[in-house]
């Protein structure tokens, strides 16, 4: 619940639809598990990107939409995600895809949530 826009109800669901974090190998496939991904159209020399899949639980990924809305609109402190999103409906499923995704990454680490992005060493 540390990451903006995530309150109890967004974490409960995100936990119960999740299950155990270790059954995914990487990060990123939780979105794609919850059909925030783009849908595929490939044939021959076609290759169209489609839609969200919405494959999996659809509360979870409405319940990702909207915290993802509220990061991009009424969030106060500033973060990195938020600046990655434009507030276009697409954009904010793509914040949403990426939440997903890092609170994923939160839950294995348990790391708490990086407002800023960690400052490239310097060479002195």
């Amino acid at each position: 619940m540390t990451a903006p826009g995530v309150g109890t109800v967004v974490a409960l669901a995100y936990i119960t639809g999740v299950e155990a974090p270790a059954r995914f190998s990487r990060s990123s496939a939780v979105g794609a598990y919850f059909g925030m991904t783009p849908r595929r159209y490939q044939s021959g020399e076609v290759d169209h990107a489609g839609r969200v899949s919405k494959c999996g639980d659809g509360m979870v990924r409405s319940l990702l939409y909207e915290a993802a809305k509220v990061l991009l609109s009424r969030s106060a402190k500033p973060s990195d995600l938020q600046a990655w999103g434009s507030g276009k409906k697409k954009a904010t499923m793509a914040v949403a895809r990426k939440l997903a995704v890092i609170l994923h990454r939160m839950w294995t680490t348990g790391e708490p949530f990086r407002w800023t992005a960690a400052p490239a060493p310097t060479m002195a």
